[in-house]
């Protein structure tokens, strides 16, 4: 038996860094190419190609990657997919087996020396697998013994809010309700997800101001659009068929505008990979108007936007502001204004890093347009200020009168496929009562109504050991949180940590006292259960609800589908549930008609999600409806610049994504959108600080945060320049998670503040 404990961080160890010129344009030749690549490795050639051909298909599966929308009416029969959708399906599908056998050979503590690449590429969880307390080696157990195993810790615990239930995006509605409809049967709100640590902010703010916490706009919406403005986010590597829709509006003479740090390539210019024709040749201009403003700096870049807006307005009365819409849908607009008048562009200007004459610029195109859509990503929610940053969007929207109508409106572009989706169906840690009462209602079974544990709030119960037990419905929880010590030391502290996944990862590695692997069916395969054949369903990031049917036989017959092992544990842990769990999961129609009863939106369920498409939820926002706010109309906001100010010698770190992965998964050790191949560990730098801090190009360098009195170290990165502004670096996640503070977090929203991490470097 070892005494030591498994590594939670990434191996330090650099894999030979080669540096290229950043490309002209993204998409094209290269990403078919490097897709293609994927899959002939992963799938083999013949499978390959049929299992694309039913990515995002009407009649095929959702791609387990981005919840970016797909086309209601005409989509490309080889081609609704993106080079980034090809390696996550070419990973699920992979002939890689993570057999008992596998974990026979191979010790926990070994395992967790390796990279978090390397552990991905190990492939699928054939069985599910136990580690005993104290035990080197997971070992075969059977499912009802998982099940039984569950149940005895869950149901020794003091209270049911010493237990925690994870979810992952990935989840599907109906695995997602009845996870959340077991866990508040079992008596807690600890119902944590990955929202909480990526668009909480936006959820919050669009639902103080809109009266709901999802974005407006339909994928349409783009071929009507005058202005879209890319703010805080990188859709050439996180949502890639994004692009097609902004070509779209390029088409229609609509104009772009894109607000950033680093200038992305995909956003700059692109070549269709749906289109042949345009594989060579001249790419498509995308940005017309790029602002490169510091990390953080957004608030005050809008605010100045605003004040320009307003000085027109006052010169010209009219000339700017929707009056109409104001005085019928808002509330708020004096304040606002009143708040503008307190700052002076004198005193903002210096916080965003870009000239005046090019935040004239945008003004002028944000004045002399009417239907005006913002999209923005990670890149506004992980600050301090994230929720000040979406309400100050929305004011911008509200002054145009740009919400509410065709071409214009709220984009938050959402990760995982399915994360919206998993919050309609109630994973969320503060349930409205009127869902409670639909619950109890439908179940016969009184809900908790004190609210349950958040993401940070979870870590710091497990980590002062008022948590027990940690149940992850897919994810990779280690590497997607912050602090990555100290949320480790929280998972340790367990008695049973509980992981429901597709493949092998770092959580599984990184357990409490006692652990257990639950692999599941992915959304690529085909999903027997006692009626028969079953399809799931999902909802994108613009509010449809669609079916995902897989096609390939499952890649171990030891394999449950994700609803079938929640009625497997919902059976071992509730005594007393009159909740037939057993009769639900024998067929999923009888899932979606209590998910009908429940939530309002799902009106004929099964008929509806069997329409080729799908069908689109209710949208108060996108109706120009605001009768859900507070003040029953859509509400201006007063918000507050970036209060964080560098010392001499400090930088401000944001930690980013690879091109070669999607969120914790790695697909592979190549960034070539930012000219980086073969290294994870770098930190991107600019070339005048470089300069100052006396660094050369891949000096070897360790990086301490700091917040408050508090430092942590991650040692080992290579510095790369870059154009990226003064004072600002950015590295890769998961690897520089461990800077991240779990304190350092936006206000209301809790998200942790993964972009504004205040660092020092040091030259080894």
């Amino acid at each position: 038996m070892s005494t030591k404990k498994p590594t939670a961080l990434p191996p330090e160890k650099l894999t030979g860094i080669k540096l290229i010129d950043v490309p002209s344009s993204s998409a094209g030749i290269k990403a078919i190419t490097s897709a293609l690549t994927h899959i002939k490795n992963e799938v083999g050639v013949i499978k390959g190609i049929r299992l694309l051909s039913k990515i995002n298909q009407k009649d095929g599966f959702d791609c387990p990657g981005c919840a970016w929308p797909d086309p209601d009416e005409k989509r490309a029969f080889l081609a609704e997919y993106c080079e980034n959708g090809a390696k996550a399906i070419s990973e699920e599908a992979t002939k890689n087996r993570v057999s008992p056998l596998f974990f026979a050979t191979h010790s926990v503590q070994e395992l967790s020396k390796l990279s978090d690449y390397e552990i991905g590429k190990s492939g699928r969880i054939t069985h599910p697998m136990y580690l005993p307390e104290g035990a080197d080696n997971y070992e075969e157990i059977s499912w009802q013994n998982a099940f039984n195993l569950i149940g005895k810790e869950l149901n020794s615990l003091n209270s049911p809010d010493e237990a925690i239930f994870y979810t992952s995006g990935r989840t599907s509605n109906e695995a997602a309700f009845l996870y959340q409809l077991f866990v508040r049967q079992f008596g807690t709100n600890n119902l944590p997800d990955c929202s909480n640590m990526c668009h909480e902010s936006s959820g919050v703010a669009l639902s103080e101001t809109l009266g709901i916490g999802k974005g407006s706009v339909t994928l349409d919406d783009f071929n009507h659009a005058d202005l879209v403005i890319v703010i805080g986010q990188n859709p050439g590597t996180n949502h890639p068929r994004m692009l097609s829709a902004l070509e779209g509006t390029k088409k229609k003479g609509g104009k772009i505008i894109t607000i950033n740090p680093l200038p992305e390539v995909g956003l700059m210019s692109f070549k269709d990979p749906q289109n042949p024709l345009k594989w060579i040749g001249k790419d498509e201009d995308l940005t017309d108007l790029f602002l490169q403003v510091k990390i953080n700096g957004d608030v005050a870049l809008l605010k100045i936007i605003l004040k320009l807006m307003k000085e027109k307005e006052d010169a010209e009365p009219n000339s700017v502001f929707n009056h109409q819409f104001i005085k019928e849908k808002t509330a708020g607009i004096n304040e606002l204004l009143k708040d503008l008048d307190a700052y002076s562009i004198e005193e903002l200007l210096p916080q965003t890093g870009v000239s005046l004459n090019e935040i004239k610029d945008a003004t002028k195109l944000i004045i002399n347009n009417e239907k005006i859509i913002v999209c923005w990503a990670m890149g506004l929610t992980q600050h301090k200020n994230a929720v000040d940053n979406i309400r100050e969007i929305v004011n911008l929207l509200l002054l145009k009168g740009s919400i509410g109508k065709k071409g214009a409106g709220t984009c938050p572009v959402r990760g995982h496929s399915n994360v919206q989706g998993d919050r309609t169906m109630g994973i969320w840690e503060k349930p409205k009562d009127s869902f409670l009462d639909n619950l109890e209602k439908e179940f016969s079974f009184k809900a908790p109504r004190n609210h349950g544990l958040d993401v940070v709030d979870a870590i710091e119960a497990m980590h002062k050991k008022e948590a027990k037990v940690f149940i992850g419905m897919g994810g990779n929880f280690i590497s997607a949180t912050p602090d990555t010590a100290f949320t480790a030391e929280a998972l340790q502290n367990c008695n049973l940590t509980v992981q429901i996944s597709t493949k092998l990862n770092r959580s599984h590695l990184i357990t409490g006292k006692k652990a257990l692997i639950l692999p599941c069916l992915g959304r690529s395969e085909k999903d027997f259960q006692a009626a028969g054949e079953q399809f799931v369903s999902v909802e994108n990031s613009m509010g449809v609800v669609h079916q995902s049917n897989g096609n390939l036989n499952p890649s171990s017959l030891e394999l449950l589908s994700e609803p079938a092992i929640v009625a497997g544990i919902a059976n071992a842990v509730l005594k007393n549930t009159t909740t037939n769990w057993s009769k639900l999961v024998s067929n999923y129609d009888l899932i979606r008609t209590k998910i009908e009863a429940t939530i309002p939106g799902f009106e004929n369920y099964n008929e509806r999600v069997r329409i080729k498409g799908g069908f689109y939820l209710p949208n108060n926002a996108r109706e120009n409806n605001y009768t859900p706010t507070k003040t029953g109309k859509a509400n201006f906001s007063i918000n507050r610049p970036s209060k964080i100010a560098l010392e001499r010698n400090q930088f401000m770190m944001m930690t980013i994504r690879t091109h070669d992965q999607y969120n914790t998964t790695i697909y592979g050790l190549d960034d070539r959108y930012r000219g980086v191949l073969n290294e994870r560990r770098i930190i991107f730098m600019n070339k005048e600080d470089m300069k100052n801090q006396q660094l050369q190009k891949l000096d070897l360098v360790d990086l301490t945060s700091h917040f408050n009195t508090e430092k942590r170290v991650a040692k080992g990165f290579l510095v790369v320049p870059y154009d990226i502004p003064r004072q600002c670096t950015a590295t890769y996640f998961p690897e520089a998670n461990i800077l991240v503070p779990l304190k350092s977090k936006a206000d209301i929203s809790n998200t942790p503040a993964s972009k504004t991490v205040i660092i020092t470097i040091k030259k080894r």
